[in-house]
């Protein structure tokens, strides 16, 4: 299909938006993008769209794209705090724009670990954002951040342990899988 947008064929480009929109939006927004995420998506696949001569043929397109996504969400915290002067907060989930699959965490637990997501680092959890709440793999992980996959390893790791002890248990853990699995979560 890239060898078709790449010839210049509009309608491939298209199809390949369709495909990659609703997880490119879902990153944006689990990355703190908020109410912006549909622009930071937009951005996103027009550089995306503008940087294709530049893209590996033998590279999957679907991390690229998201690394693309996350750049512009950085791009987009960065210009929030030069116009505020202070940080940007963690968005609180808005259940209008998340996965369905995300509705199965009650909203207790949901609030419970937006708060604790809240006071990791950046790079804590941005990683844990990937892995658990977009379900990426290690190596797609890698590649959205830019980072080794040894660095995901280890911010993983120590993430969640951050986030074990500020939830008492597994909580987290097991939370991720079961919005993964779009089963409702216990407890």
């Amino acid at each position: 299909m890239l060898a078709r947008v790449r010839a210049g064929e509009t309608g491939a480009y298209a199809e390949l938006v369709r495909r990659h929109a609703p997880i490119a939006k879902r990153t944006a927004f689990l990355l703190g993008a908020g109410a912006d995420a549909d622009d930071v998506v937009q951005e996103a696949f027009v550089k995306a769209y503008r940087g294709l001569d530049g893209f590996r043929a033998d590279a999957a397109f679907r991390p690229w794209l998201l690394r693309i996504v996350a750049n512009e969400t950085k791009n987009l915290h960065r210009s929030r705090v030069r116009r505020t002067r202070r940080e940007a907060a963690w968005p609180e989930a808005d259940p209008d724009q998340l996965d369905p699959s995300v509705h199965a965490l009650s909203a207790e637990r949901r609030a419970e670990l937006l708060v604790a997501l809240r006071r990791l680092s950046e790079p804590h959890r941005l990683v844990v954002t990937c892995r658990y709440l977009l379900d990426l793999d290690e190596q797609e992980t890698a590649e959205v951040l830019g980072w080794p996959r040894g660095t995901v390893k280890s911010r993983l790791s120590r993430a969640l342990t951050k986030l074990r002890d500020h939830l008492g248990d597994d909580a987290v853990v097991d939370a991720g899988k079961e919005v993964r699995d779009g089963r409702r979560p216990a407890g």
